[in-house]
């Protein structure tokens, strides 16, 4: 069974990495809000780069560093990077983000981050995998608290969480002047519960704007909307 994963204008190979790729990272690629025209972009956690990579597909940032703790998909993700046709602009950090928050060296106009989550309390056999999947490997407090330290003035820091981690989520950013631009709930169906919850968020508090995507209305058959979102990035889009 290949390995790779294809995109129109990328491929990814993902044979070290414990979390493969899946919708959730597809999602907030395409999702995440340009509008600021960001010069640099941070990715925390990239795992095989495709949030890296989709961003300087569709960005002009000159500079997306991203942080990988895994040494295997750090691995992964700088060959991936360097295969690419953006690998001038893209940069794999080794480092936890404790460490990268120690001395930062820049403020950046985009923070993205697919957060490994299970507040669930079982974990598997599989280590690294359980590392990838937990939150303990990456707590919401963190992340929101580095996306603060981070962020330049006019930032954009996007993420996707579990639908049922919203409330939580956005009490949290508040704290840290925080606040939603944007919130997309996404059902696998129109008759499924709201799975996920993608949002954006700035330090200008303003009227968020709040809306749903519907993945497919029976199985691979893809709402249009869906389709919009995801077609320069897929191939059979």
């Amino acid at each position: 069974m290949s390995t790779t994963f294809n995109f129109k204008q990328f491929k990814i190979e993902q044979d070290r990495c414990a979390m493969k790729i899946g919708t959730d990272a597809v999602l907030l690629g395409a999702w995440t809000p340009i509008i600021n025209n960001p010069y640099n972009i941070l990715d925390i956690g990239t795992g095989t780069g495709i949030l890296s990579l989709m961003l300087a597909q569709r960005s002009n940032a000159e500079q997306i560093d991203a942080l990988e703790i895994d040494e295997n998909a750090y691995e992964q993700a700088t060959d991936n990077f360097e295969e690419s046709l953006w690998n001038d602009r893209l940069f794999c950090f080794h480092a936890g983000l404790d460490e990268f928050m120690d001395e930062p060296e820049d403020e950046y106009d985009l923070i993205i981050s697919n957060p490994p989550f299970y507040t669930e309390d079982y974990k598997t056999e599989n280590t690294q995998r359980d590392l990838a999947r937990f939150e303990d490997a990456l707590p919401f407090e963190d992340l929101i608290e580095a996306a603060d330290l981070l962020l330049s003035e006019n930032g954009i820091f996007s993420v996707i969480i579990p639908f049922k981690e919203e409330v939580r989520f956005i009490t949290l950013a508040n704290e840290f002047e925080l606040y939603p631009l944007k919130i997309t709930h996404v059902k696998g169906t129109p008759t499924t519960e709201i799975k996920r919850s993608l949002m954006a968020f700035t330090r200008i508090k303003q009227t968020t704007l709040v809306d749903e995507l519907v993945i497919e209305t029976a199985r691979h058959q893809y709402t249009s909307e869906y389709i919009e979102l995801t077609k320069d990035f897929y191939l059979k889009m």
